[in-house]
């Protein structure tokens, strides 16, 4: 009998244990030169990849990191690379040290406000450091391109107010991965310092327990789903037509392939 109550006290605990992280979320800041933005993490939807950009948070690999590409209407980039001090000829960034590239897990969708991981071109389970913060519904690109890229994150409160000002800032091309580096305040012939570069003086975690996931509704990924012969959506023939249209769709999409560079 006793063992018998043992069991069931054990197995409740395991059930309000996994109900518990259910409504769990980890909330991180992002505290860059132009304001905070707070992102509401999907840990338990995209475990994978919260735990891999929790390891760089933790870490401290996002110290004085640098948003190094803005593309107008469609995405601000960071993650992938460090201020160490005045650039003089050549523009260069030190790029940080990434561990080991994880799966892929795109389930949501990459609409405004959402957060993703950059990966490299070609490679679907790539993403390592580099994320991007969507500053449009890039579903019919981002949903679909590369295996789908994955979003594992929102925007919280103003922060996208701090995003788009970021991405108002003029561009400049300084070559290599550069080519879109949003820069402020920049005379030519002066070195460039962190006064004219977007830097991120670090991410930290907020809230690690905050009962927010239950009030998020992240967009489904219904298109990457879509173009799976598995997925039972619909005949054969009505999948292969739909990608089809979709992939000639993604042709005439004016944007950039979206890399990890």
């Amino acid at each position: 009998m006793f063992s018998l109550l043992k069991k069931m006290k054990f197995l409740l605990c395991a059930i309000c244990m996994f109900y518990t992280s259910i409504l769990n979320a980890t909330v991180v800041e992002i505290r860059t030169s132009f304001g905070n933005v707070e992102i509401n993490l999907y840990d338990n939807a995209t475990p994978v990849t919260v735990a891999n950009f929790l390891s760089y948070v933790n870490s401290g690999a996002f110290f004085n990191n640098v948003v190094h590409r803005s593309d107008e209407g469609f995405i601000v980039q960071a993650g992938g690379y460090q201020y160490t001090g005045p650039i003089t000829g050549n523009f260069t960034l030190d790029r940080i040290e990434t561990a080991p590239a994880i799966a892929n897990e795109p389930k949501f969708s990459n609409v405004r406000g959402t957060i993703a991981m950059a990966k490299i071109g070609g490679q679907v389970n790539s993403a390592t450091s580099g994320w991007f913060i969507n500053l449009a519904n890039n579903s019919a690109n981002l949903d679909v391109q590369n295996g789908g890229f994955t979003v594992f994150g929102e925007v919280m409160g103003n922060g996208m107010q701090v995003i788009d000002a970021i991405a108002a800032l003029g561009r400049m091309n300084a070559g290599g991965a550069f080519t879109e580096l949003p820069i402020r305040n920049y005379q030519n012939n002066v070195a460039i310092t962190d006064e004219h570069l977007v830097v991120i003086s670090d991410v930290v975690v907020t809230d690690a327990t905050v009962n927010s996931a239950a009030t998020l509704k992240p967009q489904e990924n219904t298109l990457i789903n879509s173009s799976d012969p598995n997925s039972g959506s619909g005949s054969s023939s009505g999948g292969s037509i739909g990608w089809l249209l979709l992939s000639l769709l993604g042709l005439f999409i004016n944007r950039k392939i979206l890399e990890a560079e």
